[in-house]
């Protein structure tokens, strides 16, 4: 029998946000395929900009970035979630807020184990993963129009 992998998790509210401590583990939990020691730290826009054009090169606030500083298990990053980001995409997608932000937490745990989007193929199969997850924890598809 297999077991769960665990989580070390740390979740630091810079500004207020609504999903709760345990909300985030669910999620995160649910993606895990190995033990992991996590920071999620949820920002404002100066900040969620700040750390994309330090760390990206991009100029903007993004939704998620992932900082992996361990792939072998246990596997140890930062998430940084940008909350007017996730709130503004939610709204313009006509998306239920806590599944976007479940989408998310998800989609960066995936990041944190060497899943990524840089070309079709894996951008795939991390889609479908995704959505597997989601689907698994009573969420619809992200990845359909609604």
């Amino acid at each position: 029998m297999k077991t769960k992998p665990k989580l070390s998790l740390t979740v630091q509210y810079i500004i207020p946000a609504l999903p709760t401590r345990p909300q985030w583990r669910r999620w995160i939990k649910a993606a895990l395929q190995f033990d992991t020691s996590m920071t999620l730290r949820i920002v404002g826009e100066a900040e969620g900009r700040e750390l994309n054009k330090a760390y990206r090169g991009r100029d903007y606030a993004t939704n998620v970035l992932t900082f992996v500083y361990d792939d072998t298990p246990p596997l140890s990053g930062d998430v940084v979630i940008c909350a007017p980001v996730v709130e503004r995409e939610a709204i313009e997608q006509g998306r239920d807020l806590l599944s976007h932000y479940a989408h998310l937490a998800i989609h960066a745990a995936l990041h944190l184990q060497g899943f990524d989007h840089e070309n079709e193929a894996d951008a795939s199969k991390m889609e479908a993963l995704e959505t597997a997850l989601m689907l698994k924890l009573n969420y619809p598809d992200p990845y359909t129009e609604t």
